[in-house]
């Protein structure tokens, strides 16, 4: 056996994925894991303190400028795209591409643990902070309490976690952008929503932004984790096969 036979029949190892590569990936999440916890820590920490935070009073004062009724509705058709009952929808549709056209398995648990987990933690930090909102109205998802916002941190996970699926596929680069940039868009449109509709304090949404993130991040490390030991271990073991092969 030659030499490009031999790393040819290897690639896993030495030549598709680099011992690095995880090390990397992992301490890129870190550095925004910190970030998101440093953000959503000093957000906590002045709404424990019962404080008015005058980032929350500059923001609505912004927002009540550019009130109209036209606008009005379109923010109660965008709201909708955070609300459970289409988080619930969009995340079955997702469960059930990745079942039937990908049998991605991994991709599946990670992502109901990411949504389901998601949810779950909004409830508990909600009941943690119990800050009241500043308009209670069922009509747009609305009761309860406020901080952090639900929707801001429901929507970052799920539109998240779909791009980074989006990301990891094999299309193109150009889809990929565009991906991207509509899940940008629909996560920053629905959290100004929330705000344009007054039934979340800037601050909450900021703070369901820096939770989703982390979350997100946590939920998307652990699965790149799992994959990359999963691609490891086969390597690894042809390697291991090819090696005893030689040998004989």
């Amino acid at each position: 056996m030659n030499k490009n036979e031999f790393f040819s029949s290897f690639p896993g190892v030495l030549k598709q994925k680099k011992v690095w590569y995880p090390l990397a990936l992992n301490a890129f999440g870190l550095f925004i894991a910190i970030l998101a916890i440093m953000l959503f820590s000093e957000l906590a920490d002045e709404i424990l303190e019962k404080e008015t935070l005058q980032f929350d009073q500059t923001i609505i004062s912004a927002v009540d400028v550019i009130r109209s009724d036209w606008m009005l509705s379109i923010m109660e058709v965008i709201t909708e795209l955070g609300a459970v009952w289409w988080i619930t929808v969009v995340s079955i549709l997702t469960v059930a591409i990745l079942w039937f056209r990908k049998k991605d398995l991994w991709s599946i648990m990670f992502f109901i643990i990411a949504v389901a987990g998601g949810g779950l933690l909004t409830k508990v930090l909600k009941h943690f902070f119990a800050r009241s909102r500043p308009t209670v109205d069922a009509a747009y998802d609305a009761v309860g309490y406020s901080f952090p916002s639900g929707h801001a941190m429901g929507s970052f996970i799920l539109y998240g976690f779909i791009g980074y699926l989006i990301i990891r596929s094999q299309r193109g680069k150009i889809t990929k952008w565009i991906s991207g940039i509509l899940v940008a868009l629909f996560i920053l449109l629905i959290g100004f929503s929330r705000m344009y509709l007054g039934v979340h304090y800037p601050s909450d949404v900021l703070a369901g932004y820096a939770a989703g993130t982390l979350w997100l991040f946590v939920c998307i490390f652990s699965l790149e984790w799992v994959m990359w030991i999963k691609r490891s271990s086969v390597s690894f073991s042809s390697f291991r096969k090819l090696i005893s092969s030689k040998d004989s």
